[in-house]
Formats: C-alpha cells, sequence, structure tokens
C-alpha cells in the first residue's frame, strides 16, 4: 500500500487551500452561502423533444461503427482504437529508451513531497523565466521590494502569474511571445507592515497596477530550454486595473453596463482576477475573469448575491479610493467584469475587448475550436460550487492568413454567435449512485447530455429574460433553463487530435450537504474533496451539435481508494492526484493537469496522462511546486514545459517580514510568483 504524507491543512475550505489563499483569491467564497439556490426544475420544457438518454447511448454506439467508414466519432474509436472497441487497455507497453511509458511521458514520476522548490524528474533542468516585478517596458526600474510605486509596477511584470500562452514571433530568431494572466495580489505577502485594516493609497495602486496581464517577448536559449525575457521590446505591454477595455458584443451599451464614468456603457478600466484563458487560432489570447465579485463593496441586488458580491466591505478596501468600487454609489460597475477578454498580442497598440456575447460568470478558462466549416466554438467554466459549464457557437467563419484583413475580420468572430449551457444526464438508475463514488452496474459513470441554447445575438431563449439580461446575468440563464449543477467546472479543453473535450472539476465539499445537490452520475461523491475530470464527445464529432455523450475520465485522490479510477488503467502504476484545475495537450495527445488545493500530502503539482490508445489512464506527476504554491498555466512544448508556480509562500501566518517560503531567491528575499521553464538536459523531446 501506498504511504501517504500528513495532510497539510485541515481548514474547511475546498481542497488542501490555506485560509491565507482563500482570502486574497476569492473572497473566502467557500465561507459563504453557496451562490446557486436554484432547484433547476425547468429542464423538462426546455429539452422536451429531445432524444432520451438511453436512445442517445444507442444513437453513440451507431455513431462509434460509422466512423469506420469516415463518418462521425464517440466514444471507443480513437486512433489506436479498433472501430466499435473501447480504448480502455489494460497492457503495460514497452516503450522505448530507459523509462516505460506512453509517448510524452515517458520519465520517471516526481514522488508525492513538501520540498520548497520546483521538483522535476531526474535528467530535466529549470530556469525561472521571469518573477513578478522584472521590468519589461522601457523606463521601468528594476524591482526592489523596499521601494515599490505604481508607476514602477505598471511597466513590471505583475504579480500572481496564472494562465500562459507562448506565440511565435515571425523573423526574430529563437524568440516568442509569452501572454501572462495577473489574477490577484497578496497584499501580506508583498509589503512590509502591510496593515489589512488601513491600506495605504500608494498599496492599493501598486496592487491595481499588479494584477492584470502581460505581454513579453521572451528568448530562447538554442542548446537547452532556457527562456529569458527580452526587456523594453516594442512588443512588451503590461494592462492592468486602469488600462482602458472596449466592450463589444450584444450587451455593448446595455443600460446594465452603463455608470457615472461611462454612460455609454462601452470602455471599461481594468481586468479583474484573470485566472486561465485559451489561445484561439487566429493568433489571439482569450483571458477568463475569474472571482471579479470579491473586489466590490456594498452588494445588495440579487443579482449580486447570486455572482457571490458581499455586502459590506472588501478585504483590499479599494471602494475607500474608487468610487466605481463601491455599489452603493456605482451599482452597475460589477456587471462589467465577469468576462472573456481578447488580447491581440501582435498589436501593442490595440485595446483589448471583453467578448459579451460568451455570457458572464467566473471565467476560469475559454478554449476554442473550430468546426468543419471553420466557426470558432469556445468551451467554458463556471469556476463555483453547483454552477455550470458552457459553450459558444460563433456564427462566422474564419478567414485563414495574416493579412490585415483578415486578421480585422477574425477580431469580429466572438460578437456573433449562440450562448448554450450544459444539461447532462446519467445513464444509470438514481439509485446506484449512492454518493460514495462507487461504479454503477454498468461498470462506468457516464451518460448523454445536451447543450440548451441561452440568447443569439438579440434575440433570448430563455423565457422570462431579455437577451441583455442572459448575457449579463447569465447564471441566472443557466438556473431558469435547468442546467446541470456542477463541481466547480474550471478549465475546459477540446483535444486537438480526436476532438473530445475535457472537464476539469476541481472538488466540492459542499456536495451532498443537508440542502445542497446531492450525489448525480457526473459528480458522484459526496463532500467531494478530491475532483474529477469529466471527458465529452459532441454528437457526430460537431463541435456545433446540441447534443452530447459524456463519461468520468479521471475520479481523482489516493489510488488506493476504491473511488477513485483512471480510465481503467490499473491503479497501482498510476501517481496520486487532487484537485485538478488546469489542463492542456501535449504534442502526442496526453492531457497535462496541474493541481490546485491538493488534499493528499503532497505540494500541488503537473501531472500527464494518456487519453488514447492501451495506455489510456497512466498517470504520471512531471513536477511539484513549492510550499503554497499552486501550479497554473501549462504549456506542453515538443522540447520545454512551462508552468506559472502562482502564491509560493501563501500559508496561514506568512509574511513579509515571517515568510514561510524562501523560493526562488533563496532566505532573506520576498517570495515571488514566477514563470519557470523546465526541459531535458540531453536536448531531446520531453516524455519521449
Amino acid at each position: 500500500m501506498r504511504k501517504l504524507l500528513p495532510l497539510l491543512s485541515t481548514n474547511p475550505h475546498g481542497g488542501g487551500r490555506s485560509a491565507l489563499t482563500c482570502r486574497y483569491r476569492c473572497g473566502d467564497a467557500c465561507f459563504h452561502e453557496v451562490p446557486n439556490t436554484s432547484d433547476n426544475e425547468y429542464a423538462g420544457d426546455v429539452i422536451a423533444g429531445v432524444l432520451s438518454r438511453r436512445s442517445a447511448l444507442r444513437a453513440a454506439a451507431v455513431v462509434t461503427v460509422a466512423s469506420a467508414a469516415g463518418g462521425a466519432i464517440a466514444f471507443g474509436n480513437a486512433p489506436e482504437a479498433v472501430a466499435g472497441q473501447e480504448t480502455f487497455g489494460h497492457g503495460h507497453g514497452h516503450g522505448s529508451g530507459k523509462v516505460d511509458g506512453a509517448r510524452g511521458l515517458r520519465f520517471t514520476p516526481v514522488a508525492p513531497n513538501t520540498a520548497d522548490k520546483v521538483t522535476v524528474p531526474s535528467g530535466y533542468s529549470q530556469n525561472v523565466v521571469i518573477r513578478w516585478g522584472e521590468p519589461i517596458l522601457r523606463g521601468a526600474p528594476a524591482f526592489d521590494s523596499e521601494k515599490q510605486t505604481a508607476k514602477a509596477q505598471a511597466g513590471q511584470f505583475g504579480y500572481n502569474n496564472d494562465f500562459l500562452s507562448l506565440l511565435p514571433l515571425r523573423g526574430e530568431h529563437d524568440r516568442q511571445v509569452l501572454v501572462a494572466n495577473h489574477e490577484y495580489t497578496d497584499e501580506v505577502l508583498m509589503f512590509r507592515n502591510y496593515d489589512a485594516a488601513n491600506p495605504t493609497c500608494e498599496q492599493v495602486e501598486i496592487a491595481w497596477a499588479a494584477h492584470g496581464l502581460s505581454v513579453v517577448v521572451v528568448q530562447e536559449e538554442h542548446r537547452t530550454g532556457k527562456l529569458a525575457p527580452v526587456s523594453r521590446h516594442h512588443l512588451n505591454r503590461r494592462l492592468h486595473t486602469t488600462s482602458e477595455f472596449e466592450v463589444t458584443g450584444p450587451a455593448a451599451g446595455s443600460g446594465l453596463l452603463k455608470t457615472s464614468a461611462d454612460p455609454e456603457g462601452r470602455i471599461v478600466l481594468g481586468t479583474l482576477n484573470n485566472c486561465a484563458g485559451g489561445t484561439t487560432p487566429w493568433g489571439t489570447t482569450l483571458h477568463g475573469e475569474e472571482n471579479f465579485n470579491q473586489y466590490f463593496a456594498n452588494g445588495s441586488s440579487a443579482t449580486d448575491k447570486r455572482y457571490g458580491v458581499g455586502t459590506g466591505a472588501t478585504e483590499r478596501k479599494w471602494e475607500r479610493f474608487d468610487k466605481r468600487f463601491d455599489l452603493k454609489q456605482e451599482p452597475n460597475e460589477v456587471h462589467r467584469f465577469g468576462w472573456v477578454v481578447e488580447l491581440d498580442p501582435y498589436d501593442p497598440d490595440s485595446t483589448p475587448r471583453k467578448r459579451t456575447a460568451l455570457g458572464r460568470f467566473k471565467h476560469e478558462a475559454a478554449q476554442p475550436r473550430l468546426t468543419a466549416d471553420g466557426r470558432p466554438v469556445v468551451y467554458m467554466g463556471d469556476d463555483e460550487r453547483f454552477d455550470y459549464f458552457y459553450k459558444f457557437v460563433s456564427s462566422k467563419r474564419m478567414k485563414k492568413g495574416n493579412s490585415r484583413a483578415a486578421r480585422e475580420h477574425n477580431l469580429t468572430l466572438l460578437d456573433e454567435g449562440t450562448l448554450y449551457v450544459a444539461k447532462l444526464t446519467g445513464d444509470s438508475p438514481a439509485a446506484e449512485i449512492d454518493g460514495t463514488g462507487k461504479h454503477p452496474a454498468d461498470g462506468e459513470f457516464d451518460g448523454s447530455g445536451v447543450w440548451i441554447p441561452l440568447a443569439t445575438g438579440d434575440v433570448s431563449h430563455v423565457p422570462g429574460m431579455t437577451a441583455e439580461e442572459v448575457y449579463v446575468f447569465t447564471r441566472l440563464a443557466g438556473d431558469k433553463v435547468g442546467a446541470t449543477k456542477m463541481d466547480r467546472p474550471e478549465d475546459v479543453e477540446p483535444s486537438p487530435r480526436t476532438g473530445r473535450v475535457y472537464v476539469a472539476l476541481t472538488n466540492n465539499t459542499d456536495r451532498g450537504k443537508a440542502g445542497k445537490a446531492a450525489a448525480d452520475e457526473a459528480n458522484p461523491r459526496n463532500l467531494n474533496k478530491h475532483g474529477q475530470i469529466l471527458e465529452l464527445a459532441e454528437n457526430w464529432d460537431d463541435p456545433s451539435s446540441d447534443g452530447f455523450a459524456w463519461r468520468l475520465f479521471l475520479v481523482a485522490g489516493d489510488p488506493n481508494d476504491p473511488a477513485t479510477y483512471f480510465a481503467g488503467y490499473p491503479k497501482e502504476k498510476v501517481s496520486q492526484i487532487s484537485c485538478p484545475d488546469n489542463v492542456a495537450f501535449d504534442p502526442h495527445g496526453n492531457l497535462w493537469i496541474s493541481t490546485d488545493g491538493a488534499q493528499l500530502g503532497s505540494h500541488d503539482g503537473l501531472f500527464g496522462v494518456a487519453t488514447q490508445g492501451e495506455r489510456r489512464g497512466e498517470l504520471k506527476q512531471f513536477l511539484t511546486v513549492p510550499k503554497g504554491a499552486e501550479t497554473c498555466g501549462p504549456i506542453i512544448q515538443d522540447r520545454r514545459v512551462l508552468v506559472a508556480v502562482q502564491h509560493p509562500g501563501e500559508i496561514d501566518g506568512a509574511s513579509v517580514e515571517n515568510p514561510k517560503s524562501e523560493w526562488p531567491d533563496g532566505p532573506g528575499k520576498i517570495v515571488r510568483p514566477s514563470v519557470v521553464a523546465v526541459w531535458r538536459t540531453d536536448g531531446r523531446d520531453i516524455g519521449v
């Protein structure tokens, strides 16, 4: 039996997070009432006439057979499989080289640990690419933790890096464009002698400047995988809480978005709590505004409550320094956050756009794929207990090429289309889902689902709500149409190889509590502290389809726990994993998973898992992060892995005067969130 490390935390927050993390990242969301109090009894009227779940599953079986003749795709026909057969093989394979495993995963797994460093497999090296505070704009000074200013921070790399995108840079040898989200600030870890009850104006303005987005060109050292920032490059950029963002799409100009500073409802200052995101096929990046609710004081309306806005003062006290954060004075300001932002990193003079057609909620991420005729489809999760996951299907086709006309057209793709929310149904009797994670009689948690339309342009599909209301209060629209309450749907990523969509469901320790939704087949464990990953196959492999089949790909936790599941792979051959958060694919089709708040005694980490072939479900840990940190923003290239090490040292009782981590610069230095690159020391591709 595998011996587990002692638990790091016993606090009642989701997963293994410290209370300090919950305080600064999400405003203690887990200590507040769950925002979704709906009973979701409306679904029967909305999906009347749709195939029954049993009929849909029979249709999926037909689809699988049809794939042999070049038809559609459903579960069971991954490239290595024979049409009509499942790919849950238990074979061990032989691999190649010194370490066995699926191609791309041939490395010795990192053991669970609590080391105050980034721990990588034997034969791999690493470097810190860029730290909080490093200058990236012309005129920005070198970082000095004792002499911080808002002006300096506005030209320096921001705090708590999360989502990362690495884009090609034509014409500049061995250079790429790195785009990073800066989700939130830990003032107690940033400022010496910080008084949380009385922050200074300068501290608040530094925090404003440390939020947002960074664009920075990076230079590759060709002999290794090392990356270094190119400071003062003309593409480098900082966007923060006082930068201008344009509101576009069907809700732009809505009365719900107008404020005294912006009576037209079309220009917003800032982007807040940018968590994960996505990279588009047309060369832009998408950034999800997640726990924006925590920045606004004195909420009072029912919609404020549904979005988790508090009724009193905020943790950071920004409302003392700018009235827009006080909803008594500016009740619509909060409606201007919670969107997906699109950024053109190749145009340093462009204004980023908040895309209202994609709905407003706690966007964890937004990753597009294209339909057969070239229309983008964006999958999105709402990171809240008992909230929903969504997709947007554009009505416009992407234009290929890099001409000015093509780029201008493609920058309109996410303004017109249809917004949907997911309704899932299990294929097993409800009595077989007992909340323990025990598999039903058919051996899998699986079923069918429908995409329920919410709005198309200025047309609402939700009775009792206008289109503007659907976009601005998307959560309420999901309530009305009976969407399935999920266990914190975070990152949603379509496989570029198979088209299957993977949804990271991080955890939900309120599942099954008195007055809360009980376990169902898609969320099969009550008091769920470890999370799961759901795999979804669109009908006929058409991203614009109105239906899908689904099953749980992973049920996370200690492999010795009978409730865990790794796509049928032998559990004695996998790494332990808890609280899946961000997901990404490598060039071989493996899914890589970063964790947030792991509850198995080890630090958070990055894992790779095979999704196809005889090793489907083989999961290996690639790295762990330092004390108090979370693994974010994974990018897996042929020769390099990048991660954003977020909130190192974020442990209860920590402060500048009393640090709980010495990463990345050692004793006596302030703890700094940073981006890390990892590569093989022999120069070969990752995991092969």
